[in-house]
């Protein structure tokens, strides 16, 4: 089943529902805000600063880069009218955050307008992430900067031992939410080979134990889709479910996922 982000305005209003949820959910989890605030530091960003943020959702990352130093104006794209409806409500009053209905591969936007560009757990989800970093390229200032951050779903896991009954629905959710598992991997190549002086990447860990949030989701997710696909029954769909929640009220309960961020910068022109 493909990624249901890559064809998001496609998706229907249930899974537009479920998927703000779960953007503004993980944006509230302490770990995520310190890998956030983590690479931002890491971009100089200058005074007066133009930021885009691309693939913005509910505008979370949007809101806070709205309030980082230097920053003068920010505008969030995302393909999905829901989304970006629902991100200029969660906005309101910050005026200087703009949202706009846009793909990332192929934006309406000048070229060498931005000082930032920002690409917050985009990559993995998007076919052809080729295209979202030649535009991140074309609509920078030359000296301007990328940041990135993804989560590299390889590693993602609620497993307490072999054969494990809640792998199954790590599986079926990366396969039903991610475009590319291995994203994080190759993201410092092509960047490079989009023109961009990369830097090394930092690595994160999602760890999740007592009063589990986002990879609690994972569950319930993996198994809706298992089961609407018919290749298992709701019943089983459900004690899978109450299985994780079982051993979130036991403080039994594991889940994982390693991140990565990377800065990169475009060059001068030459002579600068």
């Amino acid at each position: 089943m493909p990624d249901v982000f890559a064809n998001i305005s496609e998706a229907p209003p249930q899974a537009l529902e479920m998927i703000a949820g779960v953007l503004e959910l993980r944006a509230s989890i302490p770990q995520q805000q310190d890998m956030l605030r983590t690479y931002l530091r890491d971009i100089d960003v200058p005074p007066g600063a133009e930021v885009l943020e691309v693939g913005c959702g509910t505008g979370p990352i949007a809101r806070v880069l709205a309030t980082w130093p230097h920053v003068k104006e920010v505008v969030g794209v995302d393909p999905s009218p829901f989304l970006i409806e629902r991100a200029r409500a969660l906005s309101a009053g910050l005026a200087t955050l703009t949202f706009e209905i846009g793909d990332g591969r192929a934006l309406g936007l000048t070229d060498a307008r931005f000082d930032v560009v920002i690409l917050h757990t985009v990559l993995s989800h998007v076919p052809g992430p080729e295209a979202v970093l030649a535009e991140a390229h074309r609509v920078l200032r030359p000296g301007g900067w990328l940041g990135v951050c993804d989560g590299d779903f390889s590693t993602a896991t609620l497993a307490m031992g072999d054969l494990d009954p809640l792998e199954v629905c790590v599986r079926a959710f990366v396969e039903g939410f991610v475009n590319d598992r291995w994203m994080v991997r190759r993201m410092s190549g092509l960047a490079a080979a989009a023109g961009f002086e990369v830097s090394p990447l930092r690595s994160y860990g999602l760890v999740e134990t007592s009063n589990p949030g986002l990879t609690l989701t994972w569950v319930d997710r993996g198994a809706d889709l298992l089961a609407g696909r018919g290749q298992i029954g709701t019943e089983l769909a459900s004690a899978l479910k109450a299985e994780a929640k079982r051993r979130a009220e036991r403080n039994a309960f594991f889940g994982y996922m390693a991140y990565a961020s990377m800065v990169a910068r475009k060059p001068h022109a030459r002579g600068h």
